[in-house]
Order: C-alpha cells, then sequence, then structure tokens
C-alpha cells in the first residue's frame, strides 16, 4: 500500500505545478491594473476576452494562498492571491449580497447565476488567505458566505429551480459535492470542526439517493427521494463530477484514519463511473453518458474535457493508496499517459482544455469564464503533496 512505485510521476506533477501552471497564470493572467485575474486566454497566454468570472477570483485565491501555505512561502503567490481576493471583495456583490458570476475587466457587473458556486469558491479562498495571513476578518468572511451558500443551495425555496418545481420537483449532487469539499477547506484552513456535520450530511446524502448499486452509476440527478427521473436529464451521468465526488469522500476516509465505509463507498463510486466513463477505444473520459445507455442529448457528450481528467488522476491515486489495488494503479497510469499525451502542451505550457474524442484539440485556448487555474493546479498540488505523506 505505498505509492513509491508512481513517485516520477508524482515529483512530475510538483515541478510542473511550480515551474509550469502556476508561473503562467501569474505571468498571463493577472491583471495588474485593476486587480484580479483575467482567465479567456489563446494557447500562448494572449489575452482574449477580458470578462472576469466572479468564481475565478475565488478559485484563484484559494489555490495560490494554498501552494503558499502548503508548498512554499512564495511571496509572489501570495500577493497574487490577495489580488484575486480583494477584486472579489470590491467588485463581487450585488446590493442583496448575492455574487456576480461575470463581471467587466474592471468590474462592473455583467451576469448573475441562481447557483451559489461564485459564493462557495469566495468561501474557499478567505480560508486560504485567513491561514495564509492569519486574518481573523477573513476567517469569519469564509463562514459567513459558507452559511449563505448552504442556506441557498438546501433551504426550500431559496434557490429558483431549474425547471417548475411542482411539475418536476428534483435535487442535484452538484450542490451536495460542492458543500462537502468547501466544508473540508474551511475545516482544514480555519480549524472549524463544526464543518463535521456538514461533511457526514453530504456524504450521507450522496450514498443515499445519487449511488445506484443494481445500476452501478452514481447519478448527477434525482427526484427529491432520490427516484431516476426519465428524462434527458434525468438519465444523465457525468463521470467527471461522479469521481471528483468519489476522491473528495476518499479524502475524507483518509483524514478518518482510513474510515473503512467511506473507503468502500469511494472505490465504489469511482469504479462504477470509470467503467461508465473510460473510453476503451480512444481513451480518456466521456464527459456525458445515459444510464440505461440511450442517447443523451448533450453534441458534446463524447468530447474530453480537461477537468474530468484531473479528477481521475487524484482519485485513482488516493484509491490505490488506501487499499493498495494494483488496479487503481493501473488506471492512473492510464489517466496521466493519456492526459500528458494529449492535453499537456509542450510548447506553451498548461493544459488544453476541449479535445476531440480522438484526443485531437478541439480549442487550443488555454482559459475561459469555466476554465483557468483550479482543476490542473489542484490536481498537480495534491497529487505531488502525497509525495510527502500530506494533502491538505
Amino acid at each position: 500500500m505505498t505509492l513509491d512505485d508512481l513517485t516520477p510521476q508524482l515529483e512530475s506533477y510538483r515541478s510542473d505545478l511550480v515551474g509550469e501552471t502556476l508561473p503562467f497564470w501569474i505571468e498571463h493572467g493577472w491583471d495588474r491594473q485593476h486587480g484580479g485575474i483575467v482567465t479567456s486566454l489563446d494557447r500562448d497566454g494572449s489575452r482574449i476576452d477580458g470578462d472576469k468570472s466572479m468564481w475565478f477570483q475565488g478559485r484563484t485565491a484559494w489555490m495560490y494562498a494554498t501552494a503558499y501555505n502548503t508548498v512554499e512561502q512564495d511571496p509572489r503567490w501570495l500577493e497574487f492571491a490577495t489580488s484575486c481576493l480583494q477584486f472579489l471583495e470590491q467588485h463581487g456583490f450585488d446590493d442583496d449580497g448575492r455574487m456576480y458570476f461575470l463581471v467587466t475587466e474592471d468590474g462592473k457587473p455583467l451576469r448573475k447565476r441562481r447557483y451559489v458556486y461564485s459564493e462557495a469558491f469566495a468561501s474557499m479562498a478567505y480560508s486560504a488567505c485567513a491561514r495564509a495571513t492569519s486574518n481573523e476578518q477573513w476567517a469569519e468572511r469564509a463562514r459567513q458566505l459558507f452559511d449563505q451558500y448552504t442556506r441557498v443551495s438546501f433551504e426550500p425555496g431559496v434557490m429558483e429551480p431549474k425547471v417548475d418545481a411542482e411539475t418536476r420537483p428534483s435535487k442535484g449532487c452538484g450542490p451536495l459535492m460542492i458543500c462537502l469539499h468547501l466544508a473540508q477547506q474551511l475545516r482544514d484552513n480555519i480549524g472549524d470542526a463544526s464543518m463535521d456535520s456538514w461533511i457526514d450530511r453530504c456524504i450521507g446524502e450522496i450514498e443515499h439517493d445519487f449511488c445506484k448499486a443494481d445500476l452501478g452509476v452514481v447519478m448527477e440527478t434525482v427526484s427529491p427521494t432520490g427516484q431516476i427521473i426519465d428524462s434527458f436529464e434525468g438519465r444523465l451521468l457525468n463521470p467527471g463530477h461522479a469521481i471528483e465526488a468519489a476522491w473528495f469522500i476518499l479524502h475524507e476516509a483518509k483524514h478518518r484514519g482510513g474510515d473503512a465505509h467511506l473507503v468502500s463507498l469511494g472505490v465504489q463510486m469511482l469504479d462504477w463511473m470509470w467503467q461508465r466513463g473510460w473510453d476503451e477505444e480512444y481513451g480518456g473520459l466521456y464527459s456525458f453518458r445515459d444510464v440505461y445507455d440511450h442517447p443523451v442529448q448533450e453534441p458534446n457528450h463524447d468530447m474530453k474535457y480537461w477537468w474530468p481528467h484531473t479528477e481521475a488522476i487524484i482519485a485513482t491515486l488516493l484509491a490505490y493508496q488506501l487499499t493498495g489495488d494494483e488496479r487503481h494503479a493501473e488506471r492512473f497510469r492510464r489517466v496521466h499517459d493519456w492526459t500528458r499525451k494529449h492535453f499537456a502542451d509542450p510548447q506553451h505550457g498548461e493544459w488544453y482544455g476541449y479535445l476531440h474524442r480522438d484526443g485531437t484539440p478541439a480549442l487550443k485556448l488555454k482559459g475561459n469564464h469555466w476554465k483557468g487555474p483550479y482543476h490542473l493546479p489542484r490536481m498537480q498540488w495534491y497529487a505531488s503533496q502525497l509525495i510527502d505523506g500530506d494533502c491538505r
């Protein structure tokens, strides 16, 4: 039950993180005039859109503060994180306390969304920056935004439903998995032990309502009581999301000293969705599948996105570390080799985000309002931390 035989790959993640990924976004994304980060970059890092997604101000602040806290106290990393957090503070909130999703380069509002993911990543950012600076006001802000996230996400009637709730009531796995990860971050960064109850609640609901042992799947959307909804959206599987949730649960298992039930649950979720999601012909993970293998309505269903593969790297590493089962090491090697061959850009650094099914680039941009310095550097950071037996 050791990762020693995978040390060369783990060390490559550390060198890529410190030598390539983090410097790429500091050099090309940091808006030193207005503050914060611009994430819409072409292959070589040149800017192609100046609008700023607010959740990436939070994600970036969290990532660079986390690297500062755990890898190296590089003052540039903390300065960049603080710039993103300050831009978020100044321009991220509407008068009702909710956050914008998209603003202009200088912070004028463009768009809000019904989801509260911007608030979740802002909470993570405040917690990591509080840990880096011992700023108790930021720690309290992290708690306040966590409370706002849970209230909007889980209190009945607060979040506007995606479809008419009387006609087709439903709930998604996404808010639960984000809450799980957010609670883990607040527990680790600001020592908030009250997060354990939220972690238990999220894991319990995911297991009870979204995991279907008879079908071998983790659902993305179900009825309020966990039943499958026979519609395009109700049958939809998102392998990347499910595998991400699996590693959050495996992380918790490790935190709790190898909790047997959580290890079993996380590995089961990974097994199911690897089998459903891995493309045996071309390699890589599909974006979407149907629980009954019907056609899905998303035309991009067989594209290969960068982020499910970063989640699979972490999940397979954790599964191998916690179980010693060689099949998880073999899966890790497959996804590691495939991503380095198809996503990595050896000329300009970072990864492409969007590939055709056969692994050729569909777009060569390095970022947009959805892709930036989060999934890739988070994976590189987490995986490289496993060398030292740490992942906080």
